[in-house]
């Protein structure tokens, strides 16, 4: 196998994130008890491998695996990181783990505070939790109520989060569509941080949250008095109404995921309907400078990330809304795939331009629900490499450098839940962070596991100090 060179390298900065030395990366294979298939195996017995029978390329291993445990044994969500932590949403609160030794993550904490989808950020001392499900209060002891009901609460609760193992709940601010999840934008002057909160499908039923609904709600945070914190905007990224729907696409009734650049002062958000790219110099007043739209293969625009330089982005489609089996011959390799945008212009006149799709290259069972979902740019220098989680289609690592020509470096995945029935589960969000891929899965918990691969050794280099991905991070070598 071809081997790249390994110069002499100054250490790498990280814009506005502080790096570290490098890491010398060690060989770590999966526990005993979880068994390995190379792909020339699998193909050699079966094509789809058995119920959680694991399955991966050579160079991607699990390292350890943590199971739910009650009360937090609702649905796995979203990922944060902070120093030696990772912060995992769950339907039912949040998880903190100490990685220190990611072999051996730690439980420091379980929050119970039920609310989904519980997306979830972190800055500094605090932390913050979407809440996209109708409440009878803002409390962490809240029940279900219905939506009709004009005192139901939705929207972001904050905590302080100083002691690790003693979370404390300061605040809550509702928002009138309450929040699907929400993107962490740092204010220009550090003073404050804002939160993008993205929702959708509206009802009429519903006395705070009527269509047509084509705004996201912009919380100012004031990181020394946090329990000041308010909805100081809405501005509409659609005032022309977005995409109306078709047979294939969903209509534009608000954004599910926006991913900001904040060191080029962009964002792009995925918006049902409609790919955006956003000016967020203003950080209370976000302007759209280019739309795109997909009728022939998007039914649901569901997230971003853009690589390194700021002249790319890959928008995920979440066909099925995650819940159904896409990676099937039957659905082909062009839906509930990734898209690839190449950014050209300047300023207000930059558009994007699609390049090409990928999806994993792998025929899942028609009882696993898998599609497009989170992922994160991996820090490597020279090229565009993003690791990515496509529910119970496991977890790919991918080469986009040539927009046009993508490519699979790696993979991981369990084989189904089950082999008779749609059981919903595989991996929610699957992250880099400091040497390590971390992975929430809806069922089977806390996943790590370890890359080793020659195209992506200078990501070693990169330390973060705190990552939301969704708040991406520049990297300079």
């Amino acid at each position: 196998m071809f081997r790249t060179p390994m110069p002499r390298l100054r250490q790498l900065r990280v814009v506005g994130v502080a790096a570290a030395g490098l890491l010398v990366a060690s060989v770590l294979v999966a526990p005993p008890s979880q068994a390995q298939v190379t792909p020339q195996a699998a193909s050699a017995t079966n094509a789809i491998p058995g119920v959680d029978e694991i399955v991966s390329s050579p160079n991607l291993k699990l390292v350890t695996n943590l199971p739910k445990v009650a009360p937090l044994d609702a649905t796995n969500s979203d990922l944060a990181f902070q120093g030696k932590y990772a912060f995992a949403g769950n339907y039912n609160g949040f998880v903190v783990f100490d990685i220190s030794r990611p072999s051996s993550p730690q439980v420091v904490s379980r929050v119970l505070c039920p609310g989904s989808q519980n997306d979830i950020s972190v800055h500094g001392d605090l932390l913050f939790l979407s809440t996209d499900s109708s409440r009878s209060d803002d409390s962490c002891n809240s029940t279900t109520q219905d939506a009709s009901l004009k005192e139901s609460w939705e929207g972001i609760k904050i905590f302080d989060i100083r002691d690790k193992a003693n979370p404390r709940y300061i605040k809550s601010v509702e928002t009138a569509c309450g929040s699907h999840t929400h993107t962490l934008v740092p204010g220009k002057d550090a003073k404050a941080v804002y939160l993008y909160v993205s929702s959708y499908s509206p009802r009429a039923t519903f006395p705070d949250c009527q269509p047509p609904h084509d705004s996201i709600s912009i919380i100012k945070v004031p990181v020394k008095n946090p329990t000041s914190a308010a909805v100081v905007a809405t501005p509409n990224l659609f005032p022309d109404g977005g995409f109306e729907g078709s047979e294939t696409g969903s209509a534009t009734t608000g954004c599910h995921d926006i991913t900001a650049y904040p060191s080029k002062d962009l964002a792009a958000g995925a918006c049902m309907g409609d790919g955006i790219l956003m000016d967020i110099r203003d950080r209370e007043a976000p302007r759209v400078i280019n739309r795109v739209r997909d009728t022939t293969n998007f039914a649901f625009w569901h997230s971003a990330t853009f690589n390194n330089a700021g002249t790319k982005v890959v928008f995920t489609d979440e066909l099925g809304g995650g819940g159904a089996a896409t990676c099937n011959e039957t659905v082909g390799p062009n839906r509930g795939a990734d898209a690839i945008y190449d950014i050209t212009g300047r300023g207000d006149a930059r558009k994007m331009i699609f390049r090409s799709y990928y999806k994993i290259p792998r025929t899942n069972a028609d009882t696993e629900n898998c599609v497009a979902h989170n992922g994160s740019l991996l820090p490597v220098l020279g090229r565009d490499i993003m690791v990515q989680a496509w529910y119970q289609g496991g977890i790919s690592v991918w080469d986009f450098t040539d927009s046009a020509n993508p490519e699979e470096i790696a993979y991981w995945e369990r084989g189904p839940i089950s082999n008779e029935t749609m059981v919903g589960g595989g991996s929610w969000s699957a992250y880099y962070y400091n040497g390590h891929i971390y992975s929430n899965d809806i069922a089977k918990g806390f996943d790590v596991l370890k890359l080793n691969d020659w195209r992506t050794w200078t990501a070693e280099l990169v330390r973060y100090k705190e990552l939301n991905v969704q708040t991406q991070p520049r990297y300079l070598g």
